[in-house]
C-alpha cells in the first residue's frame, strides 16, 4: 500500500470513529426518575409517539373542563426535574402532564434524541391531553426547558391549536450552543467542529437554521413567555433577549430572573407572573 493510500485509509477510519462518537452522543444520558409527584392526585400514563415508541408520564387532573399544560424537560433530564412546577400550577387550576421524551427517563429508547424529536414527543403529549374528556381541548399549552423549550417553540411554529408557550432557558440557535460546547472541550471549529455540526444535521434530518428558536418564534401565533435566569452559565441571558427580539410581535413577553440554567432561586416570586401570563393566554379558570 502506498503512503497516500495508507493515509487515506487512516483518515477514513478516523471519520468513521468520529461519526460513531457523534451518534453515541445523540443518544442522550438517561436519568431515571427516583420519585413521583407528592401531595397531588396523579396517574402514571403511557403515550404513543412516532416510530412506534411510548412515552412515560404523570397526569395530574384538575377537574372538568380545566385548561392543561404539557411540560417537557431538557437534554439528559426527565419529568421529575420539572415537578417543582406541579403544585403551584395545579393550585392555579391547571391540569398537568409531565412526561419523559424518548431516550429519557422511563420512556422508550430510539436511535437518537434531538430537538425535533423532542417536539414530536411534545406534540404527542398535546394530542393526548386534547383527547382527555376532562380537559378543554382549545385550552392546552406547553412548557419546555432548554432543548425542551426549543422543542416547544418548534412545535408551536408548526401547529396553531396551542393556547400558550412558556420557554424556560432556551438557547437561540443550536449551532451557537454546540460551538460553545466544542470550545469548552477544546475542539477546534476548523475542521473538526464544522464537520461535527454538518454531520449532526445530516443525522437528525434538519438544518439548524430551520429549528433554531430565534427563527421558529417568528412563526408562532399563540402568546409566548420567554423566561431565563440571569446567572445562566450554559445559555447566556443574551440569547433569551435575541429570541424575544426575533418575535417581531407584541404577543411575546420576556421574564428575566435570578437563577442558573437549571435552578431558579426566585421562581416562587415569579409564579404570579407565570400564572398571570397563562390566564391571559388561556382564559379564566
Amino acid at each position: 500500500m502506498s503512503g497516500l493510500a495508507f493515509a487515506g485509509a487512516l483518515l477514513a477510519l478516523a471519520v468513521l470513529g468520529l461519526n460513531w462518537l457523534i451518534r453515541r452522543s445523540l443518544a442522550a444520558p438517561r436519568l431515571p426518575e427516583a420519585g413521583e409527584p407528592v401531595g397531588l392526585r396523579w396517574q402514571a400514563v403511557h403515550i404513543a409517539t412516532l416510530r412506534g415508541r411510548r412515552l412515560f408520564g404523570w397526569f395530574i387532573p384538575a377537574g372538568e373542563g380545566a385548561p392543561a399544560l404539557a411540560i417537557i424537560h431538557g437534554w439528559g433530564g426527565n419529568a421529575e426535574l420539572m415537578l417543582p412546577l406541579a403544585a403551584p400550577l395545579h393550585r392555579a387550576g391547571y391540569a398537568l402532564l409531565f412526561f419523559d421524551a424518548r431516550c429519557h427517563g422511563r420512556s422508550d429508547d430510539d436511535s437518537f434524541a434531538s430537538l425535533p424529536r423532542f417536539a414530536e414527543d411534545l406534540g404527542a403529549a398535546v394530542d393526548w391531553l386534547r383527547g382527555r374528556p376532562e380537559v378543554a381541548p382549545e385550552r392546552v399549552g406547553v412548557i419546555g426547558h432548554s432543548v425542551g423549550a426549543g422543542a416547544a417553540l418548534l412545535l408551536a411554529s408548526r401547529r396553531h391549536d396551542l393556547a400558550a408557550v412558556i420557554s424556560l432557558a432556551a438557547f437561540a440557535h443550536p449551532a451557537a450552543m454546540m460551538r460553545r460546547w466544542l470550545a469548552a472541550k477544546g475542539v477546534p471549529y476548523w475542521p473538526v467542529g464544522a464537520y461535527i455540526l454538518w454531520y449532526v444535521q445530516r443525522v437528525i434530518g434538519h438544518r439548524f437554521d430551520d429549528i433554531a428558536p430565534c427563527h421558529t418564534i417568528a412563526r408562532v401565533s399563540c402568546p409566548v413567555l420567554i423566561a431565563h435566569g440571569c446567572d445562566d452559565a450554559v445559555v447566556p441571558v443574551a440569547e433569551a433577549e435575541q429570541i424575544h427580539a426575533s418575535r417581531g410581535a407584541a404577543r411575546a413577553q420576556l421574564l428575566l430572573m435570578p437563577g442558573s440554567h437549571d435552578e431558579y432561586a426566585d421562581l416562587e416570586r415569579h409564579l404570579d407572573t407565570l400564572t398571570g401570563f397563562l390566564d391571559g393566554a388561556m382564559g379564566p379558570r
